[in-house]
């Protein structure tokens, strides 16, 4: 029965007004959307990973990183079904006894400026509330990511603190985190 809810839950696709989040699937064209944005310096750095190098590198990561876990999606205008971005909903590590997840997320820079991110956020968000009735869900960002920060700003978490190297990135330094939150029942008044 959970092996069927898990595949269930692998199976969801999100809406938006402009957007359409998808699973990833373990095939050579999600490798080559995820490739076409994720080689830029300007895109990965900034969340802590190394532009990939290849194809076959974003197909490695689709397949030990995407397929793992439950709710991971590709971004997709959804005029013509273009992956730009990727978005996550995952355990939340530092309130592990709590109902708690966080969100992740990456964009193609073509991309930035376009409230797309804003948009694929705030789905996330609601289907986090809803689906897995959580009681928090958090974002980390590095401050130096203003773009990431000014997200959730929009999306309406608040600042609870950084924490000061707490995560090791592709080149193996450390970098300080800002952490934010939302709660149930500050979304619950919004909606």
């Amino acid at each position: 029965m959970e092996e069927k809810n898990l595949a269930e839950k692998k199976s969801v696709t999100l809406y938006t007004e402009r957007l359409i989040l998808t699973p990833w699937t373990d095939s050579w064209e999600d490798a080559e959307g995820l490739f076409r944005y994720a080689k830029n310096p300007n895109v990965g750095p900034n969340a802590g990973w190394a532009p990939h190098k290849s194809v076959e590198e974003s197909l490695k990561i689709i397949r030990e990183l995407f397929l793992c876990e439950i709710d991971n999606w590709s971004i997709r205008h959804k005029d013509n079904n273009i992956i730009i971005g990727h978005i996550s909903l995952f355990q939340d590590t530092i309130r592990e006894k709590v109902n708690s997840m966080e969100i992740g997320y990456n964009l193609d820079e073509a991309e930035w400026g376009k409230g797309y991110m804003t948009e694929a956020v705030k789905a996330v968000i609601d289907y986090g509330f809803k689906t897995h009735e959580l009681d928090v869900i958090a974002i980390r960002t590095s401050p130096t990511n203003t773009r990431s920060a000014r997200v959730i700003e929009k999306c309406g978490f608040t600042y609870e603190g950084t924490l000061r190297k707490v995560y090791k990135i592709y080149d193996g330094s450390l970098r300080d985190s800002r952490i934010f939150s939302l709660l149930r029942e500050e979304w619950e008044s919004r909606t």
